[in-house]
C-alpha cells in the first residue's frame, strides 16, 4: 500500500523554522526525523499526515557533545553514531548499547534516538536504555520557550510522551555523576535484529566503599511501555555485595515479580518475567564491571 497523497512537504534548517512549520500546518502534520518507525504507518494508512516537516537538514540536532559537564546526544543522532561513539557517553554505555541493537543495519544507519523516544512505541530500545540512565530531553516548545523533563517525567506510556502539538524534541541530555557509575542495556528477541520482547537496561552509582549508592533498574517490551522498578532499585541501594552474583539476581527477580507482564501468541508472561531475571542479572554483572573499569565490560 503507499501513503495518501501530502499536500505540503516542509525541510526546514533550523527547529525554529520546523516548529513555525508545525504551527502554520493546515490539517495533521508529523515531523520527520530516521522515518522508521513512521514510513510504515504512512504506508500502512494508519496515519495520514497532510503535512511532512523533514528534519534532516538541522544540523543543531545532530551530534554529540558536552559543555559544562552535560553531556548532550542530538535528536537527530543517527544509532550508529551512537553506537559507535559508546565513549563520549561516559556511564551512560547502556545507550550505545541499545543503538548498536536497534532492529537490523538499515535502521541504525536511519534511524534517530530523538524519533524512538518522540514516538516511545512498547518494543523501542532507546526508551529503555533513557529510562534507565535518568536522562532529561530538551524540548523546543509550541510558544517558543524550550524546557527540560526528566524522562520518568516524558514517556506517560506506550505511545504517548509529554510532547504537545508543534512541540519538538531537541536533545537527550545526560548530567554524569562525581562518583563512579555505569549502565548496561540487552534486549533478547525472537529472532536476530527483532524488536525486543524484553529488553532491561540499569544504572549503578557507587559510593566511596563501593557498595551502590544509586540505582535505576527499566524493564521494556511492555503493552504499557517501559517501567523501572523501584523493588530491585530498593535492593541495589541497600548495602547488597555487588561481588555476589546470587543477590544480584534476587534484586532482577524483584523486578520480574514486581512488574506486570502479558502472554502474546508467541511467548508467555512466565517466559518473560524469566527473561526479566536473566537479562537483569547479566546487565546488573556488566553495569558492576564497567563502574570498576575493568576493559572490555
Amino acid at each position: 500500500m503507499y501513503p495518501a497523497p501530502i499536500e505540503k512537504y516542509h525541510r526546514p534548517k533550523s527547529a525554529e523554522e520546523a516548529r513555525q512549520a508545525a504551527i502554520d500546518a493546515q490539517g495533521e502534520y508529523m515531523y520527520f526525523a530516521g522515518g522508521m518507525s513512521l514510513m510504515q504507518a504512512m504506508k500502512s494508512r494508519m496515519i495520514s499526515p497532510d503535512c511532512v516537516i523533514d528534519l534532516n537538514d538541522i544540523d543543531e540536532l545532530k551530534g554529540i557533545s558536552t559543555t559544562d559537564g552535560i553531556i548532550r546526544i542530538g535528536a537527530m543522532t543517527r544509532y550508529r553514531d551512537i553506537a559507535e561513539k559508546a565513549d563520549a557517553l561516559g556511564p551512560f554505555q547502556a545507550l550505545s548499547d541499545a543503538a548498536a541493537n536497534v532492529g537490523d543495519r538499515q535502521v541504525r544507519n536511519r534511524g534517530t534516538v530523538g524519533g524512538s523516544l518522540a514516538w516511545n512505541h512498547y518494543h523501542a530500545c532507546s526508551p529503555i536504555a533513557a529510562l534507565a540512565c535518568g536522562a532529561s530531553v530538551n524540548i523546543l516548545r509550541s510558544s517558543g520557550t524550550s524546557e527540560t523533563v526528566a524522562i520518568d517525567d516524558f514517556l506517560l506510556g506506550a505511545l504517548t510522551t509529554d510532547l504537545d502539538d508543534a512541540d519538538l524534541l531537541l536533545s537527550v541530555d545526560l548530567d554524569p555523576p562525581d562518583a563512579a557509575a555505569a549502565s548496561a542495556y540487552r534486549k533478547w528477541g525472537i529472532v536476530k535484529d527483532a524488536v525486543p520482547v524484553i529488553g532491561v537496561g540499569v544504572f549503578l552509582e557507587l559510593d566511596s566503599s563501593g557498595l551502590c549508592a544509586r540505582a535505576r533498574f527499566a524493564v521494556g517490551g511492555l503493552p504499557t511501555g517501559p517501567q523501572r522498578s523501584p523493588d530491585a532499585e530498593e535492593r541495589l541501594t541497600g548495602g547488597l555485595d555487588l561481588d555476589d552474583t546470587a543477590a544480584l539476581r534476587s534484586c532482577a527477580a524483584a523486578a520480574a515479580a514486581q512488574i506486570e507482564t502479558e502472554s502474546d501468541p508467541w511467548i508467555s508472561a512466565d517466559y518473560k518475567q524469566h527473561l526479566i531475571e536473566r537479562l537483569g542479572t547479566e546487565m546488573l554483572v556488566k553495569a558492576v564491571q564497567r563502574a570498576r573499569g575493568a576493559e572490555n565490560a
